[in-house]
């Protein structure tokens, strides 16, 4: 088995989409590599946003489009977590303060600017014009949480407790509204990506997701959807543990594991190449390192492109 071969070029334009009164998705095609959803809230004089993009052109295109739907400024900006598709872009939002978890703050500040970091400069993706962007961290941080007001409605900025699919992620919960925004804790038809974090904790963090009684959810990447995302992204989880507990047993390396397994209902799932990742994630927690722990993010994304043919893993952001 190999990684599915993107048969698109070019994505299709970000969606704006009002999901409740006031509250907007940013949706980008096609959810791959380096492309992720925001949002942002709208209220009488002011507004909030949910995220950055990966890139500059793409930052600005975000920025537009807010501006086209009202013309208060943004002035308050949350990150989710921090990894560069959600936060390259904070600089552009010169006005906001930016919010997020301290361990959000302290992984921005010490991967360097937007678009340098070695595992980009390496050729691990596709080439990719990141444009120029400034150092800009989170200067408001929390370590549990927060709550975020747009005029009169709440929004609950969360920390989940767990590394999961990072570090440091975040969700940000609209009660009134039954409305979600997960980060990357869920992926819409995208291969939920765990490197970063915890596969142990992400199962934790995302069963946790289900006792909000969420209505609409945001996910980091893909479509809008319902809850039903969420048992689909246990469901594979789940597979990637089982699939690890049988390879550490009979000593097989996860470039190996995921090579040879039936990805079933997997398959259809972008990305596929995160498969081998996450196998590596595993095998580490399996051998008693912590959730969150570092470990060599080289040697994963190396064999993951070996998944990928020996080629960069393709990034169309």
């Amino acid at each position: 088995m190999s990684a599915t071969v993107h048969d698109i070029t070019t994505p299709a334009p970000p969606i704006v989409q009002e999901v409740s009164d006031g509250v907007f998705a940013y949706v980008q095609p096609d959810g791959t590599w380096w492309i992720n959803n925001t949002g942002f809230l709208v209220g009488r004089s002011r507004a909030a946003a949910i995220d950055a993009c990966a890139t500059e052109a793409r930052t600005r295109a975000l920025v537009d489009a807010i501006a086209q739907v009202t013309p208060a400024p943004v002035q308050t900006l949350v990150n989710t977590h921090h990894h560069g598709d959600h936060t390259h872009g904070n600089g552009l939002f010169a006005d906001a303060t930016i919010v997020a978890h301290e361990r959000c703050r302290e992984e921005i500040l010490a991967e360097g600017k937007p678009g340098t970091s070695a595992l980009i400069r390496t050729g691990t993706w596709t080439d990719v014009d990141w444009g120029d962007l400034p150092v800009a961290p989170p200067f408001l941080t929390y370590t549990t949480g927060v709550d975020l007001w747009v005029d009169d409605l709440r929004c609950e900025v969360r920390h989940v407790g767990t590394p999961a699919h990072s570090t440091n992620d975040s969700i940000v919960w609209i009660p009134e509204r039954r409305v979600l925004f997960a980060g990357d804790l869920l992926f819409n038809g995208g291969t939920p990506f765990l490197v970063a974090g915890s596969v142990a904790g992400a199962v934790d963090a995302v069963t946790a997701l289900k006792s909000l009684g969420a209505e609409t959810i945001v996910p980091g990447h893909g479509p809008v959807c319902g809850p039903e995302v969420i048992d689909d992204v246990l469901a594979y989880l789940r597979f990637v543990l089982d699939l690890a507990v049988l390879g550490v047993r009979d000593g097989t390396p996860p470039l190996e594991v995921a090579r040879s397994v039936d990805l079933g209902r997997f398959a259809a799932l972008t990305d596929q190449e995160r498969l081998v990742g996450n196998l590596h994630r595993a095998y580490a927690e399996l051998g008693g390192a912590e959730r969150g722990a570092a470990m060599d993010f080289g040697s994963a994304l190396a064999d993951m492109r070996e998944y990928n043919g020996g080629a960069p893993l393709t990034c169309l952001a």
